[in-house]
């Protein structure tokens, strides 16, 4: 036996794949992207006895080897090309126990590919609650595999899922039905003309747009006797397919399955009639967003402050524990407080994706979507936009890729480009310290006005969203019908493992993919405010000295005007004031624009740049909190950070298109310039407008 065995996780949405696999998996996982294309790969390894390891491919939730999106075809282009270095050497499908029948149509199908497969039979804790009784013998026999009944909640069954994995040259790969007596002599002509192809890949081939190695569906319309088959009569034989296999599946659970409903309990009924309700509904999902923007805050102080005065006072101790030099400045007025500036904010972070974890895993996230799609198509959306708005609270990046599930192509684009209004993660690090400065910490039944003001941007965000969708709803003339239809998963207690594994991966991907940016910018940032051309940076010391020479400043003043030249007439400096002038009408000075401008990198930046050009020069421990605080605005006096630009800053990236990653994927996604082009052009003038407005207003 190979020291590795490739195993590939198979299954319907909402059956518990991800807790199987983190049960297999733990913290031996990583997530990536398949080459050339957007859909998210996730990977990990499981230890097996003998020292053999398990590398284990989280499939995408797929009902069927009938693909309709791009992430259905990923599975099937897997499970048919055996040249490809993940193949399976084994297919896991996890079921539902609630679901059997439906779950049963995907695994009677890869087992018609001769591939070894294992059954898993997920959630068998609830099997007693919800009447359910299984005859596994039986199944087994009658499904031609090996059965694990696991409960990944109870932690039961894992050890003899990693035995069937090991033991898996043992497993059958006779399928479990003959699928091509729905037209034997198209069948038996097909196996003729490819008797080196397996019949039900030549099947699939036909039938769907995949790959499948050297043998391509042009390869087999060259075969005169398959060019009479037309789209339609493909279709009804893949709907034969369907009917045949569920015919097999219903005659096997007639005798391997027994369901009494007289013992099972459900108040998942009463349960949705409240949390869906038309006015209730909304009610509690405005009770539940409360909550998490006041919790977000409370429970995320103590830790936030730690790190802040931590870093201020790593940076105090770099300047006078090493020796005087550009290195040491480089670290400790570029590097230290650039990553300070984004390492703040894990406790607020973590605690946001721990909610979302939450939300998903206890299936009121389901709800939720399906209570928002009532308001939806008024503004010309699909029902399924409300998925990609609401996972954009993430990150736009997934949330657009999950815009493929949108059938319509106009829908589709309108979800794509309206999707970037919604709060992601990565603006939260600017509200928050915004919204420190200029926001009083005062409270209003309750609940903070900080908080309340955050909720208030993840609305406005929503609304500029569903606006939006409503004016291109009318401009690009859609004329479209779609039905949404989403599953109600049941609802159950979130796993503390899977919540844990989800909050550790999300934090630690978005802490290091903004952590690599800021490094770089901070050092590029730290150099260009550190050197400067001409006599006003290179004598700043013997200028300063001779200007203020008749005040009797103390060394330490003196010291800080010299910085303030040397800044001023920095490489940055002088870009900075180059740009000033369109951002002074908004309230910003040349420092925030220089923020502004890099944080088109990503929109966290913005604190780490202030943080790495508050540091320079400065010779005292004080936090970012506090040197943002202490900046004056040079024309009007004053905090430069007043309620007035404090509330420009905010509409300015609720609205702006701050995000060169979200660019890319827009472009991928709509394979084209010419819409992300034009979404960067009309969102940084409608935030440039409103962030003016609300200035000259509030001043």
């Amino acid at each position: 036996m190979s020291k590795q065995i490739n195993v590939a996780l198979i299954g319907n949405p909402n059956t518990g794949k991800t807790s199987v696999f983190n049960s297999l998996t733990g913290l031996n996982q990583k997530v990536g992207n398949y080459p050339g294309i957007t859909v998210e790969k996730k990977e990990g390894i499981c230890k097996l006895p003998r020292g053999v390891k398990a590398h284990i491919i989280d499939l995408p939730g797929t009902y069927s080897l009938n693909a309709s999106s791009l992430d259905e075809n990923v599975v099937i282009e897997l499970l048919l090309n055996k040249n490809d270095k993940d193949f399976p050497d084994v297919a896991v499908v996890v079921s539902d126990v609630e679901n059997l029948k439906r779950n049963l149509l995907l695994f009677t199908q890869i087992k018609d590919l001769e591939i070894p497969t294992i059954l898993v039979i997920n959630m068998s804790d609830r099997m007693k609650y919800k009447g359910i009784s299984l005859d596994i013998p039986y199944l087994e026999s009658e499904l031609k595999t090996k059965i694990a009944l696991i409960s990944t909640r109870k932690n039961e069954g894992i050890d003899n899922l990693k035995d069937l994995i090991f033991n898996y040259k043992d497993l059958s790969i006779s399928p479990c039905l003959n699928a091509s007596d729905i037209d034997r002599n198209y069948f038996d002509n097909l196996r003729k003309a490819f008797p080196n192809q397996l019949l039900y890949k030549l099947w699939l081939v036909i039938t769907q747009d995949v790959n499948f190695g050297k043998t391509d569906r042009n390869v087999i319309d060259a075969v005169a006797d398959f060019k009479t088959k037309t789209k339609a009569d493909l279709k009804r034989l893949q709907q034969k397919e369907t009917v045949k296999r569920y015919q097999f599946i219903n005659n096997t659970l007639k005798k391997g399955q027994t369901i009494d409903l007289s013992t099972a309990k459900d108040i998942r009924i009463k349960l949705d009639r409240i949390l869906t309700h038309k006015i209730w509904g909304y009610a509690i999902f405005l009770v539940i967003l409360l909550t998490i923007f006041q919790a977000i805050y409370d429970w995320s102080a103590i830790p936030m402050d730690f790190i802040d005065s931590s870093f201020a006072s790593l940076s105090e101790w770099t300047k006078n524990s090493l020796p005087e030099g550009a290195f040491t400045s480089l670290l400790a007025e570029g590097i230290i407080p650039g990553l300070g500036g984004i390492v703040i904010f894990i406790p607020q972070i973590a605690f946001l994706f721990l909610f979302i974890s939450v939300l998903e895993e206890s299936g009121y996230m389901s709800r939720v979507v399906f209570l928002m799609d009532r308001g939806m198509r008024r503004f010309g959306l699909s029902g399924k936009s409300v998925v990609p708005l609401i996972s954009g609270t993430a990150c736009a990046i997934p949330a657009i890729m999950a815009t493929r599930n949108i059938e319509s192509w106009k829908e589709r684009l309108i979800t794509i480009l309206v999707t970037p209004f919604t709060t992601c993660s990565a603006r939260l690090p600017v509200y928050l310290i915004i919204i420190s400065l200029v926001i009083p910490e005062g409270r209003f039944l309750g609940l903070g006005y900080q908080a309340l003001t955050l909720m208030l941007l993840y609305l406005i965000g929503f609304g500029a969203a569903l606006i939006s969708a409503m004016i291109l709803n009318k401009v690009l003339k859609i004329k479209s019908k779609s039905f949404f239809v989403v599953e109600m998963p049941n609802y159950k207690l979130p796993l503390i493992k899977n919540v844990a594994l989800t909050v550790v991966e999300k934090t630690k991907s978005f802490v290091f993919g903004a952590g690599k940016i800021i490094l770089a910018i901070s050092i590029v940032l730290w150099f260009l405010a550190s050197y400067g051309p001409g006599e006003e940076f290179n004598n700043a010391e013997e200028i300063v000295t001779e200007k203020f020479a008749s005040e009797n400043l103390s060394e330490e003043e003196l010291q800080k005007k010299i910085a303030s030249q040397k800044l001023e007439y920095s490489f940055i400096g002088i870009t900075g004031r180059a740009i000033e002038p369109a951002i002074r009408p908004l309230g910003y000075d040349w420092k925030i624009g220089i923020a502004i401008v890099s944080s088109f990198a990503a929109r966290e930046v913005f604190v780490g740049t202030l943080a790495t050009i508050y540091s320079v020069g400065s010779e005292e421990e004080e936090t970012i909190k506090n040197r943002m605080a202490g900046e004056v605005n040079p024309i009007l006096g004053g905090p430069l950070f007043n309620f007035a630009s404090g509330i420009s800053l905010l509409l300015f990236y609720a609205f702006a298109m701050q995000c060169m990653s979200t660019l890319a994927i827009v472009k991928r996604e709509t394979n084209s310039w010419k819409w992300p082009v034009l979404q960067l052009v009309l969102m940084s003038a409608f935030a440039y407008v409103v962030a003016f407005i609300a200035y000259q207003i509030l001043i």
